[in-house]
């Protein structure tokens, strides 16, 4: 499997982890407030980070920074809140 292809599939994971996370959390089956919905959106970003590296797509890839930070912080937040 050549790199190309790889790069590609990582993207599409990336792509399908924010489309499950948004799903979910329309349908109500999980809340912004679960550590799933953070995982998911986690996943999403570092692989559409890697997709944009690849194609120097610098808007997708600071937009996608961006939106892992937050998971990030996110998912500390919940942690921290949980063991208070």
């Amino acid at each position: 499997m050549n790199y190309v292809v790889v790069v590609k599939i990582i993207g599409w994971i990336g792509s399908i982890a924010y489309v499950i996370a948004y799903l979910l959390l329309s349908l109500n089956k999980i809340s912004s407030g679960k550590k799933l919905y953070h995982i998911l959106n986690i996943i999403g970003a570092i692989g559409l980070i890697f997709n944009a590296c690849y194609l120097n797509d610098y808007p997708n890839l600071a937009i996608n920074i961006i939106w892992g930070i937050i998971a990030f912080i996110a998912m500390y937040g919940i942690r921290k809140t949980r063991s208070s």
